[in-house]
């Protein structure tokens, strides 16, 4: 009971220091010897994209998933690797695709409007 009440009242006092606790990062990874430079990079770019757009970057990453995968159907991100199977597999893998079917149309807007890829053609140099 005791405990209980100690983890009660420790959470209730504590609530308010999660933010500054997110600055504990690089000191962390002096201690378990990781990448200082980094670890401090992380943390100014987390809390500058935080400060700029109220959102955090793992919030920006949910949203994106929500955008791009609405249905929350989970696919693979390898295919020969189950454990990769996530609804961020699939958003990214649909944005790809819409990606690549733009390029494909704009490619395509273009060697229309090719001189020299018509000239080719009349040539019979290039079969496409």
């Amino acid at each position: 009971m005791k405990k209980i009440l100690i983890i009660i009242s420790l959470a209730i006092t504590l609530k308010s220091c999660a933010n500054s606790l997110a600055f504990l990062g690089p000191a962390s990874s002096v201690a378990g010897g990781g990448n200082v430079a980094q670890s401090a990079v992380s943390s100014a770019v987390s809390f500058g994209v935080k400060k700029q757009t109220g959102k955090s970057p793992s919030e920006h990453a949910i949203a994106y998933v929500k955008k791009y995968n609405p249905e929350n159907k989970k696919e693979k991100c390898l295919e020969f690797v189950d454990i990769t199977n996530s609804e961020a597999c699939a958003a990214v893998k649909e944005n790809i695709s819409k990606t690549k079917k733009k390029i494909v149309k704009v490619k395509n807007s273009i060697l229309d409007k090719s001189k020299i890829e018509d000239l080719a053609k009349k040539s019979g140099i290039v079969r496409r």
